[in-house]
């Protein structure tokens, strides 16, 4: 670490000179965080990060230096900007997203790396388990029980046979949430639909792909996808198909409900596990972590709109109701 060093070369510079009494300032420490794409979920994240870091008591340019980049959905660029923050010798990389973790972790071995928001950080090859991971890689899973997820696409379109799904096959988080639905539906005799979308401009056309073939869509927290997701609420209110996500903040933007975490809530966590960091843990001693409060989100106009009529108690056991 960057501190420890400076330090104790501090010390000894300080000790030859007779001056141990004497204060100086030592070497900010340097956070650097990434993210693939900017959308309100993970802007959420970053917001987190720096508020745990606040409220710890590290005041910005003086106590640590905040440096943020996003990838604007390019993986290259993300591999980038990891090889960037190495270059930059910084204390703790910060990763939010699967793939900017990914492109951290194959740029260094030896910086401190917190991942966030990934769904399977073990099938992502971040992490061997979830347990310590003995190596510079530790974070925070967005993991959500996706049982609960179909049992809420249920109550929203409770006679749903066909399910629609438009996600980035080249992301793992999404990948991993295909296989396991498409079990889970299978059990309840349901069916999932999908429609890929490799870039974000690809979301619109994949979600009309899906017109006259599913009752309801549901969507994950594919990047791609929360990042166009007005895309996918124009072809949801033109073809009265219900959107079902598992982003509180797609609600917001038109979807009927959502099942999700608090991403800012998920930032903190995020950030108190680089406090840990920075002040001497190793990351691989520290557990990987997942956030099990979910909150639910319903915005009835939507589902109006998407020709939904939802049930009074449903909307009232909502943690928020967007009007």
């Amino acid at each position: 670490m960057k501190l420890i060093r400076s330090v104790h070369s501090l010390a000894a510079a300080l000790a030859c000179a007779g001056l141990m009494g004497t204060t100086v300032g030592v070497q900010a420490q340097t956070v650097s965080v990434s993210s693939i794409v900017e959308h309100p979920a993970l802007d959420s994240i970053k917001d987190g990060v720096h508020k745990a870091l606040s409220d710890a008591g590290y005041t910005d340019k003086k106590d640590f230096k905040w440096q943020f980049q996003t990838a604007q959905g390019n993986p290259a660029i993300a591999a980038q900007i990891a090889r960037k923050f190495v270059g930059d010798d910084s204390d703790v990389i910060v990763a939010i997203s699967t793939p900017s973790a990914q492109s951290a972790v194959a740029a260094t071995k030896n910086i401190p790396i917190v991942y966030s928001a990934v769904t399977d950080p073990v099938a992502a090859h971040l992490v061997p388990s979830l347990d310590p991971s003995g190596t510079n890689v530790t974070g925070v899973s967005d993991a959500l029980a996706l049982e609960a997820q179909v049992e809420l696409i249920k109550k929203v379109v409770p006679h749903a046979k066909k399910v629609g799904m438009v996600y980035n096959p080249g992301e793992a988080n999404s990948a991993v949430v295909v296989a396991e639905m498409k079990k889970l539906l299978n059990q309840q005799g349901m069916e999932l639909v999908e429609a890929t979308a490799a870039r974000t401009v690809d979301v619109g056309a994949a979600a009309r792909s899906l017109v006259g073939k599913v009752d309801v869509i549901y969507t994950n927290t594919d990047n791609n996808v929360v990042s166009a997701y007005e895309a996918l609420v124009k072809v949801g209110m033109d073809a009265k198909i219900p959107l079902v996500a598992s982003d509180t903040d797609s609600v917001g933007r038109g979807a009927i409900a959502a099942l999700g975490v608090n991403y800012y809530d998920l930032g903190v966590q995020t950030g108190k596990m680089v406090i840990r960091i920075l002040n001497g843990e190793k990351p691989g001693d520290i557990a990987s972590e997942t956030s099990s409060e979910l909150e639910l989100f319903v915005n009835p106009k939507a589902a109006k709109q998407q020709g939904v009529e939802l049930s009074e108690e449903f909307i009232k056991s909502a943690q928020k109701v967007v009007e």
